[in-house]
């Protein structure tokens, strides 16, 4: 039985501003994603306190708000079988150094903060990520 899933996938500002807008969207294409929808946008400080809520009582909670509003993202539901699953193997480890080879962090990211992607991390946020987004 299949279990086609949605997730959203966000290109942060690091790696928007470095264009590899095409590259990121590549590589989910290659390993079976198909992105659904996607815009690029820039958010306010206020949205992204929002977006990131379930942090809000981390340390770096207001770090992660600063900087996923400090410049135009790109939003996209992804959808395959087990989406949340592949898309948070695909980007690889928060921190780019601990990322295995072949991720997109471990690729593409600068930093723990500048790590060029996020993803939902279960089937249920993807939703609440997806409506924050992508509200008709």
């Amino acid at each position: 039985m299949s279990n086609i899933e949605q997730t959203l996938s966000i290109i942060k500002p690091d790696a928007v501003e470095r264009n590899l807008e095409s590259e990121i969207k590549e590589m989910f294409k290659s390993n079976g994603f198909q992105i659904l929808k996607e815009k690029k946008i820039q958010i306010e400080k206020a949205e992204a306190e929002k977006f990131y809520k379930v942090h809000e009582t981390k340390p770096f909670y207001n770090d992660l708000c600063e900087y996923l509003s400090s410049g135009p993202i790109v939003v996209m539901i992804l959808q395959k079988e087990n989406a949340v699953k592949g898309n948070r193997e695909l980007m690889g480890a928060t921190n780019p150094k601990d990322a295995e080879e072949g991720t997109i962090r471990k690729k593409y990211g600068i930093s723990i903060d500048k790590n060029s992607v996020h993803g939902s991390d279960s089937v249920d946020n993807a939703k609440i990520e997806i409506d924050f987004f992508f509200k008709d």
